[in-house]
Formats: C-alpha cells, sequence, structure tokens
C-alpha cells in the first residue's frame, strides 16, 4: 500500500486544510498559544525546585538527576503509547487529561515539600507521573497546530517563539522566587500552569476529531508503525536526529555550563543561556517571515548556527564573540524546528499524525538524555574544548547526511495543501 490514497484528499480553503475540519478561529489557536506558554513557564520552575527541595535539605545532586530521571524514563517509556490515545481519543481530550494528571503530581510535590523532607521514592515517583502526563500531551501538539491554524509554518513559530521566551522566563522567576517561597510554592505555581494550561484547551473546543482506530491498542501502535515505515523523509530524519541528539545535542548543554562556569562564572553562563533564547526567538521570527520552497533543506542551513556556537565555545572566543556565535545557534536551531514541525503537520495526514509525531519524539528524547551522560565521560577523556570542536564536526557531518537523501532535501512546503501527505 502506497499513500496515492491520501493524495485524492481535498485541498486547503484560505489556507486551512478542509480534510481536517471546519475553518480555524483566531480565538482557538490564542488559547493555544497561551495554554503552551503557561505550561512551559511551569516546567522551567522545576530544576530550580528540585535542588531547593532536595540539594538543599542535604539530599546531594544525585536526587536531582534521579528526579530529573525517573521524569525522562516515563516520558520515552510512554510518549508511544500518547501517541496511539492521542489518535483514538483526540488530542483536545487526551492533553486535557495530561494537563490535569500533571496538576496532580506537581500539587502532591507542592504539598509533600511543604510538610518538610519528602521521601526520595515519593519524589521519584511523582516525577515519573509529570513524565507521564508530558508523554500523553506532547504527541498531540502536531495534530492540534495543523487543525486550528490557517498557516501550520506561521503557526510554529509563534508557538515556538512563545516557548522559547517561557523557558527563559520560568528558571529566572524561579531564582528571585526560591529564597521566598522555596520548593513548594514553585511546585504550587507549577501546578497552577498546567491548571490553565488545562483551561485553555478544554475552551478551545476545536481540533482534531476521534477517529477509532482499530480494535486494541496495540493494533493502532502496529499500524502507526507501518505509517512511519512508509515515509523515506520521515524516518531518515528521525534516524539520522537520534544519533545527533547523541553524540551533539546531548553533550552541548553540560559541556558548555561547566566550561562557561569554570572560565567565566555562572554569571556569564545565565547571560549566555538568555542570549541563546532570544536566538530562538528570532529564529522563530525569521520563520515567521520567510516561504522556503523546500523547508527541511532551508532548515538544514540554518543548523549551520549551530556549528558556529559550538567552534566559538572550542576556541575560548572572548564573551561578546561567544554571544553572537550563541545567537546565531539559538536561530538557527529554532529555524530547523519550526520547518521540521511544519513538514510533519502538512505532509502527514491527521489519522496518523500523534503517532508518528510520538516516534520522532521517542527518537530525540531519550537520545538527548543519553547524550547528556556521555558529557562526562567526553570532558575526562577530551577536555571540555577538545569535546565541543568534535561536536561542531560531527553538526557539519549531520548537515551532509541530512542533505545526502533526497527524500528529505527535496520534500517540498505543502502548508496550504499542494503537495501532502509525501512518502
Amino acid at each position: 500500500m502506497t499513500d496515492d490514497s491520501h493524495r485524492s484528499r481535498p485541498p486547503s480553503v484560505g489556507g486551512a486544510p478542509t480534510d481536517r475540519g471546519a475553518r480555524p478561529s483566531p480565538a482557538a489557536f490564542r488559547l493555544f498559544v497561551t495554554a503552551r506558554a503557561v505550561s512551559r513557564f511551569g516546567d522551567g520552575l522545576v530544576p530550580v525546585a528540585l535542588s531547593a527541595g532536595l540539594v538543599l535539605t542535604g539530599h546531594g545532586i544525585s536526587s536531582v538527576s534521579y528526579a530529573l530521571g525517573a521524569w525522562t524514563a516515563a516520558f520515552g517509556g510512554f510518549v508511544l503509547l500518547g501517541g496511539v490515545l492521542t489518535d483514538r481519543f483526540s488530542p483536545r481530550r487526551t492533553m486535557v487529561f495530561a494537563d490535569v494528571l500533571r496538576v496532580l503530581a506537581a500539587g502532591l510535590l507542592a504539598v509533600a515539600f511543604g510538610h518538610g523532607d519528602p521521601a526520595l521514592w515519593l519524589v521519584y515517583a511523582l516525577s515519573a507521573v509529570g513524565g507521564l502526563g508530558a508523554a500523553l500531551f506532547q504527541p498531540g501538539i502536531a495534530g492540534t497546530i495543523a487543525a486550528i491554524a490557517t498557516d501550520v509554518q506561521r503557526a510554529n513559530a509563534v508557538v515556538r517563539s512563545a516557548e522559547s521566551l517561557m523557558t527563559i522566563a520560568g528558571p529566572g522567576v524561579a531564582a528571585l522566587l526560591v529564597a521566598a517561597v522555596g520548593a513548594a510554592g514553585l511546585y504550587a505555581v507549577d501546578a497552577a500552569s498546567f491548571g490553565l494550561s488545562a483551561l485553555c484547551l478544554y475552551l478551545t473546543r476545536e481540533g482534531p476529531q476521534p477517529r477509532g482506530h482499530g480494535k486494541s491498542l496495540l493494533r493502532d501502535l502496529v499500524e502507526g508503525w507501518r505509517e512511519f515505515r512508509r515515509r523515506r523523509w520521515l524516518w531518515a530524519v528521525i534516524a539520522i536526529w537520534t544519533g545527533y541528539s547523541l553524540t551533539v545535542l546531548g553533550p552541548m548543554v553540560p559541556l558548555q555550563n561547566v566550561l562557561l562556569t569554570q572560565t567565566h562564572g555562572a554569571t556569564a553562563l545565565g547571560v549566555i543561556m538568555a542570549v541563546f533564547g532570544a536566538g530562538s526567538a528570532a529564529g522563530g521570527l525569521l520563520a515567521l517571515r520567510t516561504r522556503p520552497r523546500r523547508p527541511l533543506a532551508s532548515g538544514t542551513v540554518a543548523l549551520s548556527g549551530v556549528s558556529v556556537h559550538l567552534l566559538a565555545l572550542s576556541m575560548d572566543a572572548p564573551l561578546p564573540v561567544l554571544g553572537v556565535a550563541v545567537f546565531a545557534g539559538g536561530a538557527g536551531l529554532m529555524y530547523w524546528i519550526v520547518m521540521w514541525s511544519t513538514a510533519l503537520q502538512t505532509h502527514i495526514p491527521p489519522h496518523a499524525i500523534s503517532r508518528l509525531s510520538a516516534y520522532e519524539m521517542a527518537g530525540s528524547v531519550l537520545p538527548l538524555a543519553g547524550g547528556r551522560v556521555l558529557a562526562g565521560p567526553a570532558d575526562a577523556w577530551l577536555s571540555a574544548r577538545a569535546a565541543l570542536l568534535l561536536c561542531a564536526l560531527l553538526n557539519c557531518a549531520v548537515m551532509a547526511a541530512l542533505f545526502a537523501v533526497p527524500a528529505i532535501r527535496r520534500l517540498p512546503n505543502a502548508d496550504g495543501g499542494s503537495a501532502r501527505y509525501q512518502r
């Protein structure tokens, strides 16, 4: 079976694909952007809350690592199931349920830390519940944006830019509040952010409808795997990105943070992280203004900014030069993310988008966690600067690999329905 059965679907009208439901309303999109922004803000509080609640009570850095690891393991272990459930019950229902689950997890952590020093098993278990909630939530994002936006690429740029700004704001606000409210207060704010997200999503009352796939979850999962294998551009990007997350994106952040802290101090690290966030927002804004005929090819070129970022770190560039390079890295990576997200949402049919998005997440999140673990041995064997130089070279190799696959390089821009559902 090929994808030709999908190509007979009617084209879009005014940029909104007619096979995805009624014409979306701007109000629904604004509610969705608000939901994503407040969720990202709440996510940014968690590392500070964990550090305040565990390290400052004498548990050590390893306890924070195990809590974050429990979140990551639950996310990676259940994200494929999240994709199946999202396609079966609709993204909106599944995402609201996931937010409610995360409200409970964060709320219980707020209560636990409010009563003193909670048992570590409880912190790990509730962190895992939060990861489960994220696994159920994330696969629905792609299908929802495609259904409620009249211009999918611009919608992705707006959503990603808002998320980038909140990723900067969350840790900054947490650092200001932690002394006054402690871990309990931060987790209470985190719970409130998920509650507001659930309310916004509930009020949208738009998005893909449930399709009732198969007779069992296993059958839905197998069908999703078949849809995944049919699209050469999709599985090729995910295969390459799995290696990229493991060898470049994963080690990059810990190596950068250690190197900058040791060389320039924690304040400089905070400034550089803010500059990277500003670059990410700029990349999103650039994606608002451009409409490349070959989005993945264009996004691949933008990844050269990551090599500039890594090279500046490895060469101990002065802080002003490093700031420019880091800005370029953030912009390039975000531009790729917008192009990739748009390709997913415009080339995959609605009945399979959540499951196929789940495969993409599974192929990036778990290797990313593994890559962060590799940062320690890389620093010990090569030194941080040599390891970052190697990452820069590997980034170039990844760009070459993406360009080498014709299905990736030639994938057309289908936003608007001109070439939808490509293999």
